[in-house]
């Protein structure tokens, strides 16, 4: 018997990138579902917000900041700690990489499983591994919420709550109302939730919420350039992790196994979520994470390379 690979091992096809102006200061590049990265361009500085994979491939951001400013990055944020957001660090050769103290400790803890276990997943999304150089450590580490100014331009950086990890941060700037959000909004991508705090996700999203966006970039999917798209982005995300997480608790309940909640919850889904990106991709682990917490594990266990081969054959294998 031949063993099932990953759905996300057959998403050979490139996507098109996206460079958005969102405004004098704010812009985003997204690639059809690929993750994003977010750019502030302040009066003396270039902050990135997640940065690609590996070094190489963030020298495609690089070029498109330079097409609109050639102020120096100084600084990297860190929205989390997975490696495909975190890994093409050292390519932007800033001067602080900047994360939540949790976030630094889960890189402590399962960065190098981490790291390990999405390469192996998603080798599309690691394009040239080879230039990266191990770990991405921050040199800056902040408790909830820490302000810089980049000249006049307020920069707030901010755990607003637990969602797709525990050390999720958002970066805000409060005079344009422009929010980035890491993974913790999607739009029509799906949620990846294997390392999520699911029953404390909603009442995250109804933090950012509070702040009153009036454009957000999402950890993938389309940059949300008006009011109304940021509330289809939250609604979106909101609805998925929502109805996943209920039906998962609701099979494990009625003493159901894994495998056959994860058959009746991607039954329940794939109608409305289906046609989202890696959906196919993601569910496996979205549904054993939920199962998890409705069970025995309040917090995520780490994945490791071996732990997803047998989670994927055990769900998805013959």
């Amino acid at each position: 018997m031949t063993e099932k690979t990953f759905a996300s091992q057959a998403d050979l096809e490139e996507k098109r990138i996206s460079f958005d102006r969102l405004s004098e200061h704010a812009y985003a590049y997204t690639a059809e579902g690929d993750p994003n990265t977010g750019i502030v361009v302040g009066d003396d500085a270039v902050m990135v917000i997640d940065t690609q994979a590996t070094p190489v491939m963030a020298q495609d951001v690089i070029r498109r900041i330079r097409e609109v400013t050639d102020k120096p990055i100084r600084y990297v944020v860190l929205s989390h700690y997975h490696a495909v957001r975190v890994l093409g660090a050292s390519g932007y050769r800033p001067d602080h990489i900047i994360a939540s103290r949790d976030t630094y400790e889960l890189i402590i803890e399962r960065g190098e499983q981490d790291m390990k276990s999405e390469i192996e997943r998603f080798p599309r999304l690691f394009r040239a591994v080879e230039s990266v150089p191990g770990l991405t450590w921050p040199t800056l580490v902040f408790e909830k919420r820490i302000t810089l100014w980049l000249g006049k331009l307020q920069v707030e950086l901010l755990q607003l709550g637990r969602g797709h990890t525990r050390g999720d941060t958002v970066v805000w700037l409060p005079q344009e109302r422009i929010l980035f959000s890491g993974d913790l909004v999607e739009y029509a991508a799906t949620p990846y939730t294997g390392d999520a705090y699911l029953a404390e996700w909603p009442a995250t999203l109804d933090a950012i919420a509070a702040l009153h966006p009036q454009k957000l970039v999402p950890g993938r999917g389309a940059s949300l350039q008006s009011p109304a798209e940021v509330q289809a982005g939250l609604e979106g995300t909101r609805a998925f992790v929502t109805s996943m997480f209920e039906s998962v608790r609701q099979g494990a309940a009625a003493g159901k196994d894994l495998r056959t909640v994860y058959r009746e919850t991607y039954a329940a889904l794939k109608p409305r979520f289906g046609e989202w990106v890696i959906f196919d991709h993601c569910l496996p682990f979205d549904v054993t994470r939920a199962y998890d917490e409705a069970t025995q594990y309040p917090d995520p266990r780490i994945w490791t390379a071996q732990r997803d081969k047998d989670m994927w054959q055990a769900l998805e294998g013959s």
